[in-house]
């Protein structure tokens, strides 16, 4: 086998390596039964807990159990009165029953393209809103007693709360909810929101008693259950968190697999000195909490399979109020889409430390995060996130072209050689070494790399690794229109060989079903097309074998990435057509243009028999 069909053996297998990575998804996830429409204290097993809050000594050895708590229904959940939320980005209500934010959709995200789609809803009530069925999804806020207070004497996530005034929350408009423990203490809490997604919530208490009293705020998300989607290994959906700069995260299925046996069962808890940041991400959407200042406890934590809810929380420090004083405790809440540039701006002018980062960058983040802002920038300039995906590969193209142009210039110069190789095996014969030697002095002598070919996809693969990134968890992506028939560069290619492409009268398989892999659309399939023209521009190799898989290859490529976002294979087609121009034109330059039209006729010719060859 000659040099250069072994670097065409070597590319295909890297290829193959990099699709076959990104191709692998996790196992549909277990269908998961709701609770029945109860056991929200279940959600907040014990936030009394004494040993996990900064400064415990304060806080009271007895962890209150769920029983000691008031069980709050579906029904009564739905019953109690709320508060709209009306923002230029959100809408929805807070319930006073507990004062939680249990209900906000996004009225910038449709969940399909169809026009009468609803948006996409974000948080969600224990027992539906207004027969929805997403799965329960929601912030609450509380004081965890401490020195000797009865833990009934501080709000949880079931206290009734009472609004100050009237009124919906808007960015002009905060709103105060008010609870009196009936023994002394009055606790106020204040939610204001800003235009986009960030809700900031003051909570104060007031002594109104003789004695010194000791308390500690918390903030709670809880989930019961996980989305109705599909993991996948390249993106991180579950806990994320940002404690004294250390980023971490933990997928739901790692999360189950916390210790049982802890101090609060299956939970794992974090000690920050400074600010910082707990809550769960999705692919586009994300509820954050994140204190103003540090110090804080971050707990992520799980409350077993019976009631199968997901929970992450901060807890701040005990705070001590002397009669007649006011305590208070100030935190954000971060709840919408994963918008980079609005991210980033809270990173930037709260400050949220590191915010950026919630987005998950994966673990090229030095190229991707470049990557995703050239692509931002070409996407403002052009209007359009299609033509953006294929500017930005032909300036990718440019930034590696002197590589690639030693590349095809080696290749080149390989083929020069190719005559005085033959000769030399015919000579050599059956001594491999002697033929070795021989090719080494060759090469050093015309000064040609055999390994140079390679060189441009080695340096490939990490850049596909980051556009896929970019591409995959993006949200600027979801629902980009492109030309034509491509309205979602985030999905699929919609339009299927099987039905001839909306010509006959039946939908093709789902997305979501395992004959979607047949169901080839037009970009796939010029995919296929553009990967066999560059084939062409080398002779097919001379080994059967290797001649069956260069023939096989573009097209099981088609099939692979056939059910990839259609952004992700608009840069693979643009990608290879630049590639063919460019190895065409310089091999050309070099006194080596390609036969390109001579390979595609012999790739349909049959070959004849050995013993027909011999006479």
């Amino acid at each position: 086998m000659d040099n250069q069909n072994k670097n065409l053996i070597l590319a295909v297998v890297l290829s193959a390596l990099v699709l076959g990575v990104w191709t692998y998804f996790f196992p549909p996830e277990q269908t998961v039964v709701p609770p029945q429409g109860e056991n929200v204290s279940d959600q907040v097993a014990s936030p009394e807990a004494p040993d996990i809050t900064p400064n415990t000594a304060a806080l009271d050895s007895q962890t209150v159990d769920a029983d000691m708590m008031s069980k709050a229904t579906g029904a009564a959940v739905q019953a109690a009165p709320r508060i709209e939320i009306d923002t230029p980005d959100l809408k929805g209500s807070i319930s006073l029953l507990g004062g939680r934010l249990d209900d906000l959709q996004l009225k910038k995200y449709k969940e399909t393209l169809d026009e009468d789609s609803p948006d996409v809803r974000l948080l969600a009530p224990v027992g539906g809103a207004q027969g929805d069925a997403t799965k329960p999804y929601y912030v609450v806020y509380g004081w965890m007693p401490a020195g000797g207070l009865p833990a009934d004497q501080v709000p949880g996530p079931n206290t009734p709360w009472t609004q100050i005034g009237s009124g919906t929350l808007t960015p002009e408009s905060p709103v105060t909810l008010q609870w009196n423990n009936g023994h002394g203490l009055t606790f106020q809490r204040e939610i204001s929101v800003d235009d986009k997604y960030l809700f900031t919530i003051k909570q104060t208490v007031q002594n109104g008693t003789d004695q010194l009293v000791k308390l500690a705020p918390y903030g709670i998300i809880a989930r019961h259950g996980i989305p109705e989607e599909r993991r996948v290994y390249v993106l991180h959906e579950g806990a994320v968190r940002m404690t004294d700069g250390e980023l971490e995260e933990i997928k739901y299925k790692n999360i189950t697999k916390l210790d049982p046996q802890g101090a609060e069962g299956q939970a794992e808890l974090l000690q920050a000195t400074d600010a910082g940041w707990t809550g769960f991400t999705d692919k586009y959407w994300m509820t954050v909490l994140a204190p103003i200042s540090g110090p804080f406890t971050s707990v992520v934590k799980y409350s077993g399979e019976n009631s199968d809810i997901y929970q992450t929380e901060t807890r701040l420090p005990v705070i001590e109020v002397a009669p007649g004083a006011i305590g208070d405790a100030q935190t954000h809440l971060f709840a919408g889409a994963k918008e980079w540039e609005t991210i980033r701006n809270y990173q930037d002018n709260v400050p949220i430390q590191n915010f950026v980062d919630s987005i998950d960058w994966g673990w090229f983040y030095f190229l991707t995060k470049p990557m995703f802002r050239l692509l931002h920038w070409l996407h403002g300039a052009i209007g359009n996130m299609g033509w953006a995906i294929i500017a930005l590969t032909f300036i990718i193209k440019l930034i590696v072209f002197p590589l690639a142009r030693k590349s095809y210039i080696s290749m080149a110069k390989m083929k020069e050689l190719q005559p005085e190789m033959e000769k030399m095996k015919e000579a050599a014969g059956d001594d491999r070494q002697k033929m070795q030697q021989g090719m080494m002095e060759l090469y050093k002598k015309n000064k040609v790399n055999p390994a140079a070919g390679c060189l441009p996809l080695l340096i490939q693969i990490p850049i596909f690794f980051s556009l896929y990134k970019v591409i995959y968890v993006t949200i600027e992506l979801y629902h980009a229109p492109w030309i034509g028939w491509i309205h979602d560069l985030s999905a699929p290619d919609p339009t299927s060989i099987l039905n001839l492409f909306g010509l006959l009268p039946f939908n093709p398989p789902d997305p979501g079903s395992p004959l979607f892999i047949l169901s080839l659309g037009v970009l796939p399939i010029l995919l296929g097309v553009s990967m066999w023209f560059q084939q062409k521009l080398n002779p097919a190799p001379t080994d059967a074998t290797q001649a069956m898989i260069f023939a096989w290859m573009p097209w099981v490529f088609m099939f692979m990435l056939g059910s990839f976002a259609s952004g992700l294979v608009l840069y693979w087609i643009t990608n290879n057509t630049i590639t063919f121009i460019q190895q065409y034109t310089i091999m050309s330059m070099h006194g080596k243009r390609p036969d390109l039209f001579g390979n595609i006729k012999s790739s349909f010719q049959k070959k004849k028999p050995a013993a027909d060859e011999k006479k």
